[in-house]
């Protein structure tokens, strides 16, 4: 089970690597396709929270990016919530509140089902497990807030002057694969944004973000996440740099750990916004 779980997520981030050659969403109605898989307002990334009801433990975890895969075909759209990470429990215990071997914990959440990552520092069967809602943490209540305000930022100096006036920015990536009819949007707030002022220049990385793999059809979309960090530094194109087995050195048989590496050009359309803080009714 362990070597087909392993294969599985190295098949997966192979044909994502062979995504820049496919035919991506060019034209003004396949862009507005793609744009539409989300809701006109960005999130408010600071006050956005998926709640749960277990009587056992009714978890709050806090949203860090939005995806939205789109399957032309049938119509049909599903959005994911990458949630904040946490390190592994002992939850309400009286004492040793960590587990000993200890691991990453991430969860996604889509469609009725969790994604939950737990990375430890080795390779495990169990780093990649979908569980429905009804399995965890109980029925889940999404706390979605939007921006106050959303102003597309379309001119370096208007990037500069938002970055140094502290703004939250969030960034729309958007993707296509026009041969299969998929699409997604990865909203994310930007929580590194690197500005050249001499230049008149910027560079976006941040992360993780939940990066569809559109160069095949999977029966579910959830099965196409990876975790992934992101940078741009124009609107045409994004990299990523995938979590994925790692080999910890060069040599042939070298042991392996979860991180992220080999990273891969994409093209994509790439839009930042200001976002004004979400302001209680």
């Amino acid at each position: 089970m362990f070597e087909r779980r392993r294969a599985f997520i190295r098949a997966g981030i192979s044909s994502l690597a062979g995504l820049g050659s496919l035919a991506f969403a060019s034209t003004r109605q396949g862009r507005a396709a793609v744009a539409a898989a989300v809701d006109a307002d960005c999130l408010d990334y600071g006050m956005s929270f998926i709640c749960n009801k277990a009587r056992f433990n009714s978890v709050r975890f806090w949203i860090e990016s939005r995806t939205t895969v789109t399957d032309s075909q049938s119509g049909g759209s599903t959005t994911f919530y990458q949630c904040g990470s946490c390190k592994s429990e002992n939850t309400f215990a009286e004492r040793d509140l960590f587990v000993p071997d200890n691991y990453d914990f991430l969860p996604i959440l889509g469609d009725g089902e969790w994604l939950i990552f737990r990375r430890p520092v080795r390779l495990s069967d169990s780093y990649r497990r979908v569980q429905a809602i009804d399995q965890v943490w109980g029925e889940p209540v999404p706390m979605l807030r939007h921006a106050s305000a959303v102003t597309e930022l379309k001119t370096w100096q208007q990037i500069r002057d938002v970055t140094a006036a502290g703004t939250p920015i969030v960034a729309r990536t958007e993707l296509a694969n026009e041969a299969l009819g998929l699409s997604a949007v990865i909203e994310y707030p930007v929580k590194t944004m690197n500005v050249d002022l001499d230049g008149e220049r910027y560079q976006v990385d941040t992360g993780p973000i939940a990066l569809p793999d559109l160069s095949k059809r999977y029966n579910a979309a959830i099965d196409s996440l990876s975790l992934a960090f992101v940078a741009f530094n124009a609107p045409g194109f994004a990299d990523f740099v995938i979590e994925q087995p790692t080999p910890l050195n060069d040599d042939a048989g070298a042991a392996e750990s979860y991180h992220y590496s080999q990273p891969i050009s994409l093209p994509a359309q790439n839009r930042l916004y200001a976002s004004e803080p979400h302001r209680a009714e």
